[in-house]
């Protein structure tokens, strides 16, 4: 992530603000459950996270029709000019971190990484 720091706070963002936004965009509109497992964050903190994004304009927040209780969220058109800003950046540090490490060793860090998120999940 040290490579990722400054290229966020130039942005205007931290880690967690652009995963929720990253998860988003793959995603389309998720709910709130959904969108805390997915982004790794738990719920009082994907709540400011969310409460924050809103504020920017960045996301939108509603009532699932079919489930009062879901509410779910979605990037806005801001949100999506913003993530097509800054992912070209985001891509080159991934391209840059993949041309020092190897391929096979990035892939084999994410495999880990998604290994321990899960054990964490079942505990």
């Amino acid at each position: 992530m040290s490579e990722f720091r400054p290229m966020l706070a130039q942005h205007g963002f931290n880690e967690q603000q652009w995963r929720v936004i990253r998860v988003l965009s793959e995603s389309g509109a998720i709910d709130q459950t959904q969108l805390a497992e997915r982004a790794s964050l738990l719920g009082p903190s994907l709540t400011r996270i969310v409460a924050n994004l809103s504020q920017r304009e960045l996301v939108t927040q509603k009532r699932d029709e079919g489930d009062q209780r879901r509410r779910l969220i979605a990037l806005t058109a801001k949100g999506e000019a913003t993530i097509s800003a800054i992912l070209p950046q985001s891509q080159t540090i991934y391209a840059s971190l993949e041309k020092h490490n190897g391929k096979d060793k990035i892939a084999a860090l994410l495999d880990l990484l998604e290994e321990v998120t899960q054990a964490g999940k079942a505990s």
